[in-house]
């Protein structure tokens, strides 16, 4: 393809095996859209394309992604309003024949797996390093460790008493986010072998979530009273309200606005599943047998097409090939 259709908020340029998504920064624009910049998302990550009228003399072009296939709608889990979705083009209603044309495009390219959950993120997570001002602290994140620094006037006494808290990626399984729009929104991290209280609305690796309990103790501060700094406490009760949670941070109402705590909590998701990913051991055949010259081909090929879609670094795509070629 390689063309440019040009919508009220984004502009979409279509590449052979991908879409690059720019949006625009004016006023009218929301601040997720302007916070996020551009996405580029590849064929292989979509599951559908539609094109249906829109509202006022608009027709909009929506692309939806596969389940597991990008970090920030995982960790969104359906709650993004349609104005705040990135994956829809709102179009003036003369341009639907071109956007028709795109949709039809897209759709032709779409993969025989495309209404399977993606085995792993094929969207980009924002950058870390990441930080936003909630109610009750401030979270921030630098790629490997997630840090909450409680604030006098809105931390509960329960979030003092356990201290500032610092969380590795390790530790976790997942997060869980609820919208500022509503009425109690936050982010809550999940450590491994915690119970997701929210199963709607948690975004995980699928690792770890048994039921039980969890959370996060702190010792308190040296004096006894205020809040400590150590970051590997040990396990206690979870609590219920995220208020109460040192696990958590609590916004709304001005503080931690959609377009700051959605991309944290999918920077923070997308070092998780990373990080479960490289820890997991590399399944072992017993007793197979050479594979077929054919299929091994067939394979090489398909991994040289990812390559060149960048789905796979340079090291991925020589590791992978080796370990291919030795199946011969």
């Amino acid at each position: 393809m390689g063309d440019v259709l040009a919508g009220i908020q984004a502009t979409w340029e279509f590449d052979t095996d991908s879409v690059l998504i720019r949006f625009e920064r004016g006023i009218r624009t929301p601040k997720l859209f302007q916070s996020l910049r551009e996405r580029r998302v590849p064929h292989a990550a979509l599951s559908s394309v539609t094109l249906t009228p829109g509202k006022r003399g608009t027709v909009v072009l929506h692309a939806v992604p596969r389940p597991g296939a990008d970090p920030l709608m995982e960790a969104a889990a359906g709650q993004l309003k349609d104005s705040c979705d990135p994956y829809r083009l709102v179009l003036p209603a003369e341009r639907g024949t071109s956007a028709e044309y795109y949709a039809d495009a897209l759709c032709a390219v779409l993969g025989a797996d495309a209404a399977e959950p993606a085995e792993r993120f094929l969207v980009a997570a924002p950058e870390a390093p990441m930080q936003f001002k909630a109610y009750d602290g401030r979270a921030g994140f630098d790629g490997q460790r997630v840090s909450f620094r409680w604030f006098w006037t809105g931390a509960s006494t329960a979030k003092w008493k356990a201290g500032d808290q610092t969380f590795g990626v390790t530790e976790l399984s997942g997060v869980e986010w609820r919208s500022p729009e509503g009425l109690e929104g936050y982010l809550r991290l999940v450590r491994r072998g915690s119970e997701c209280l929210t199963p709607d609305g948690c975004a995980g690796t699928g690792m770890g979530m048994e039921a039980g309990t969890a959370g996060m103790g702190a010792a308190p501060g040296p004096d006894g009273t205020g809040p400590g700094l150590g970051s590997t406490q040990s396990l206690s009760p979870r609590p219920t309200r995220a208020d109460q949670d040192p696990a958590a941070v609590v916004f709304g109402l001005g503080y931690g606005p959609v377009h700051e705590s959605l991309p944290f909590a999918a920077a923070v998701l997308e070092s998780v599943r990373r990080n479960h990913s490289a820890a997991a051991p590399a399944p072992v055949l017993a007793g197979a047998g050479r594979r077929d010259p054919s299929d091994i081909a067939d394979r090489i090929r398909h991994l040289g097409e990812l390559h060149r879609a960048g789905l796979v670094t340079d090291d991925e795509f020589s590791a992978k090939k080796a370990q291919l070629l030795a199946e011969l």
